[in-house]
């Protein structure tokens, strides 16, 4: 009973590594996700930051802001 017990252990373990397969990222990809979002955030700023959605963005604050409860 021991070595079926065993046995079976052994090919659950088996399955569970082989369904897991290379699920994370390596190194280089990492690099590539960190300039990718560094990327997005400059443009979203420059987006955010221009005159004409700046001001848009403002009204909508004081528009909030000057809202009664």
């Amino acid at each position: 009973m021991y070595k079926a017990v065993w046995a079976r252990m052994r090919a659950l373990a088996f399955r569970v590594r082989a369904a897991r397969g290379d699920a994370g990222m390596v190194t280089s990809e990492y690099a590539m996700g960190i300039v990718a979002a560094v990327a997005f955030a400059v443009v979203l700023y420059k987006v955010v930051t221009s005159g004409q959605v700046s001001e848009e963005l403002q009204a909508i604050v004081k528009q909030a802001l000057d809202a009664r409860m």
